[in-house]
């Protein structure tokens, strides 16, 4: 027991959302919030957030900011990441209490269209998935992410404060930056052709700092401008499928098979905020599984609470003594 340690099962395949090809940008999107930070107003200082949407596929990346943490917030940007982006299909976050309570006053307003605007806007709702708590190897897509922006701002600001705006710009950089990174290896020999980028597929060049490639009359099939975004696009997936997607394939770790947590198996929950022997103890009462059947997650019944969390999280114990199961 004291020895213990979680039974991490087998790395999963790709999940749908990392595979959604031939789809617009942002069609599946995860999305957290970052900070906060320090800005100067006047003579006072005030605390600012930031918050990513992260395409699952093309790996583009919506950086904006906001005045505060709450549901108010998260939708505005939302909306202002619609106006922008389109609307996605699906969310993926963890279990903030902004994205929570966004999801519910969406589906409240919903609820409260008359019958033919529902209809007609059926197709239009965000699905919205959340991972369990504790999990944020689940969300590792858009946590990579964060900590390659907070490694930006750290080198442009510093330690310094400020003003809002100077803030907002410095995002909008560090979002052009990531969206130009090159998907998969970079090769050193200039014959060579070179990796996209997530702004191929966006701004229809590899970086937004370029000027816009002017094409020969040769070249073109066609003087109509949506014909020509359309062999961009083309160019991008083609090189996606596979120069990009192949890399992807490979498992770096959690390469052996564990037996599955079934209900009724007693576990030990991790809690890095206390000492092993304070770790709470309780009955597994229901199991999640993945799309290959792997149990990934499960809810732990402590007394009178129940605790989702990741297998990755969980300590399997023997089963407890009859007498010890009635008291």
């Amino acid at each position: 027991m004291w020895r213990g340690k979680p039974e991490v099962p087998r790395m999963a395949d790709l999940p749908p959302s990392r595979l959604r090809l031939f789809k617009p940008a942002f069609h599946s999107t995860g999305v957290d919030c970052f900070g906060p930070y320090n800005i100067r107003v006047g003579r006072r200082s005030e605390k600012r957030w930031g918050i990513i949407f992260k395409c699952m596929t093309t790996r583009g990346v919506y950086l904006d900011l906001l005045n505060s943490i709450d549901t108010d917030s998260f939708l505005m940007s939302l909306r202002r990441f619609v106006s922008r982006r389109g609307t996605p299909c699906e969310l993926l976050s963890d279990q903030g209490t902004n994205f929570k309570s966004g999801q519910r006053e969406l589906k409240e307003a919903f609820a409260a269209l008359q019958p033919t605007l529902q209809s007609l806007l059926a197709k239009q709702q965000i699905k919205f998935r959340f991972n369990p708590p504790g999990a944020p190897h689940f969300g590792g897509t858009w946590e990579r992410e964060i900590r390659s922006l907070k490694a930006a701002l750290h080198t442009t600001l510093g330690g310094q404060s400020v003003t809002e705006e100077v803030l907002r710009t410095v995002l909008t950089e560090i979002e052009g930056i990531l969206n130009s990174k090159p998907l998969g290896y970079v090769s050193a020999d200039v014959a060579d052709v070179d990796p996209v980028t997530p702004n191929c597929l966006l701004m229809g060049r590899p970086d937004s700092s370029l000027p816009q490639v002017v094409y020969p009359a040769s070249e073109m099939l066609t003087s109509k401008r949506w014909r020509h975004s359309q062999v961009l696009a083309d160019h991008f997936w083609s090189h996606f499928i596979r120069r990009y997607l192949p890399s992807l394939q490979p498992r770096s770790k959690w390469t052996k098979d564990t037996d599955n947590l079934q209900a009724g198996a007693v576990a030990m929950i991790v809690d890095q905020h206390l000492p092993r022997a304070l770790w709470p103890v309780g009955v597994v009462s229901h199991t999640t599984a993945g799309a290959d059947g792997r149990i990934r997650s499960a809810t732990v019944q402590v007394k009178d609470r129940a605790y989702t969390r990741p297998v990755s999280r969980l300590i399997r114990l023997p089963a407890l003594p009859e007498d010890n199961k009635t008291d």
